[in-house]
């Protein structure tokens, strides 16, 4: 399976452009109900029966604390896990991006500008043993993620809001989790994060203004039993909040798991808008190759007619999606952009930096990575579907490249050609293919293109501060539909570049201008402050050429003729939304 991370979607992207898989559109009507090819496919369904997921690889993580990518955290946020907030079932952005209430009895209060939000747990919410769902149970599962020694890969944005103190040796919060604490650290997370019956409340270092979004996107605040947890072992077990419990305790990495009705969840204290539980029964099938998969899906016969999966259609198969397969296909624009990144410590000329841009032939790109059914144009590296979203003028306009307007611009600045440049990107035959496409015209403009494919490692080479290349591909989606999860951690030179590792400014882009829109943006009180102050930021991008968007990678899905309420919706990441999906029986 290909994986999109939410925030560190960087190198499961990377596979996503090797394994040259494609993705794909659809629309909303006024009301928000799903519309347009494919984004609803064959009507509303009953109770009962099973559903089919194929995946193709493993999960690393499903303990909820460490779940951090796109597709693994909607299929559990929907089946097995419960969060304080969700958001809802829906094709209308503006809804989708709405959190609602889940555990909690409403979205939440703010006070002290965004420095304090407090939240009250529903009564008659149960864990799959029957026990009562409680505070404690949430300030435990937001302590996990301080012990970033144990509990690993997960987002950990609450590390560096929380009002805890800081240890001036390390950088990191005095208080390190619940497994090997300080006195003095736990008592400082205990002032941060309190208890009054069934109501939680957090107390934060700076405002957080869009910390219900956080809390609807992400399973780092979800509540976790003290008494279930194992640390690093807890990695593939699962204790259910949701409507639904793994057979057995343990998810098989290398086989997925059966997930069956949890006996204890009341479905009173739960809202269809976020999740039907439909079928009786969800096989996660690990394992198969996409054209395994998609073989089956397309002959649409035994389990396949109730399957759905996350793989998108490979290329090589889109002539093959025709008839009764095309009725069942959808095609949906993702939450992910790919973009280009110049190398800062090599090309220091902004004249070159600029002349790359405007030779840059993203439609060629597009053209050789499989079309409309694979990618759409970006205009920023921040995607549409994010709040407060606008293009961004620097990347404005036609995108086939123009060599002859940027040769005029190295002739203007005196830069002697050809210009020698190192194109780093990760391999595969898809891949070389674009990568040659964006050769052509760079090479037509006055530079001098060495390709440099990389194999089975990627991400660890161009994180490199010694790094030889001079302009790299990436990929990018938030972690909530907010700014403040793309350019501040791919740009802010502050907490990525430092002796052995540039983390995710890639370019070792620095911007002292820049960085203070981003304190700008992380002080403000209200969501549209923090919006605009983005929104500037990201044209200070531009100008200095810190990126160049490529596209927005479409997702491309086939899905069985048994198949009832199939929907792709933001809140899902555009990935098939376990939500309303269902079987006939």
């Amino acid at each position: 399976m290909v994986k999109y991370r939410k925030r560190l979607l960087a190198a499961t992207a990377a596979i996503a452009l090797a394994a040259g898989l494609a993705a794909c559109g659809g629309g909303s009507d006024d009301e928000g109900t799903p519309s347009g090819n494919g984004s609803q496919a064959g009507g509303e369904g009953a109770k009962g029966g099973t559903l089919y997921y194929y995946i193709y690889a493993p999960y690393e993580h499903v303990d909820p604390q460490r779940t951090y990518v796109g597709v693994e955290l909607t299929n559990f946020r929907r089946t097995i896990y419960r969060g304080l907030l969700a958001f809802p079932i829906s094709t209308d952005t503006d809804v989708a991006n709405t959190p609602v209430p889940d555990l909690a009895t409403d979205t939440g209060t703010k006070a002290d500008g965004g420095k304090t939000w407090s939240f009250t747990i529903k009564d008659g919410v149960k864990w799959e043993d029957g026990q009562p769902i409680t505070c404690e149970d949430f300030k435990y599962g937001a302590s996990r993620v301080f012990a970033t020694d144990v509990i690993t890969g997960g987002p950990n944005y609450i590390l560096s809001y929380l009002d805890v103190p800081t240890d001036k040796s390390t950088g990191l919060p005095i208080y390190t989790g619940p497994y090997n604490s300080t006195p003095e650290g736990q008592a400082a997370f205990d002032k941060a994060i309190e208890c009054d019956g069934n109501t939680i409340t957090y107390h934060f270092n700076k405002p957080w203004p869009d910390f219900d979004l956080a809390v609807a996107g992400l399973s780092m605040m979800d509540p976790y039993r003290k008494d279930k947890d194992k640390g690093a072992k807890s990695n593939y077990q699962m204790f259910s909040s949701g409507p639904y419990r793994i057979e057995g305790s343990m998810w098989n990495k290398n086989k997925g798991a059966t997930f069956v009705r949890n006996e204890n969840y009341d479905e009173s204290t739960d809202d269809t808008s976020i999740r039907m539980a439909l079928p009786d029964e969800i096989e996660f099938n690990v394992g198969q190759t996409t054209e395994t998969i998609y073989d089956q899906l397309i002959a649409d016969s035994g389990d396949a007619q109730y399957a759905v999966t996350s793989q998108r259609v490979p290329p090589a198969y889109y002539a093959q999606i025709v008839g009764d397969a095309e009725e069942r296909s959808v095609l949906v624009a993702s939450p992910f952009v790919d973009y280009l990144v110049p190398n800062f410590r090599r090309l220091t000329d902004p004249a070159v930096r600029e002349a790359l841009k405007v030779a840059t032939n993203a439609e060629g790109w597009i053209a050789a990575g499989g079309g409309e059914k694979a990618y759409a144009p970006a205009e920023s590296i921040v995607n549409p579907a994010v709040i407060g979203y606008q293009d961004n003028p620097a990347f404005s306009g036609p995108q086939a490249g123009d060599p002859e307007q940027a040769k005029q611009i190295l002739t203007d600045a005196g830069v002697d050609m050809p210009y020698p440049i190192k194109f780093t990107y990760p391999q595969s035959d898809t891949a070389d293919k674009q990568a040659a496409a964006l050769k052509q015209t760079w090479d037509e403009a006055g530079f001098k293109v060495t390709l440099d494919p990389l194999g089975d490692t990627y991400y660890d080479v161009v994180q490199q501060p010694d790094k030889t290349s001079d302009i790299m591909w990436a990929g990018w989606g938030a972690d909530w539909p907010s700014a403040i999860t793309v350019t501040p951690p791919l740009f802010d030179s502050r907490p990525n570049l430092t002796a052995n590792s540039d983390g995710q400014d890639y370019g070792a882009y620095k911007s002292d201008k820049f960085n203070a829109l981003v304190d700008q943006a992380a002080n403000a009180s209200t969501l549209d402050e923090q919006t605009a102050a983005l929104q500037e930021a990201d044209k200070v991008l531009g100008e200095d050429v810190a990126y160049i968007p490529l596209e927005i990678a479409q997702f491309y899905f086939l899905h069985g003729s048994k198949v009832t309420g199939f929907t792709n919706t933001p809140s899902s990441s555009m990935y098939p939304d376990l939500g309303p999906i269902g079987v006939e029986q």
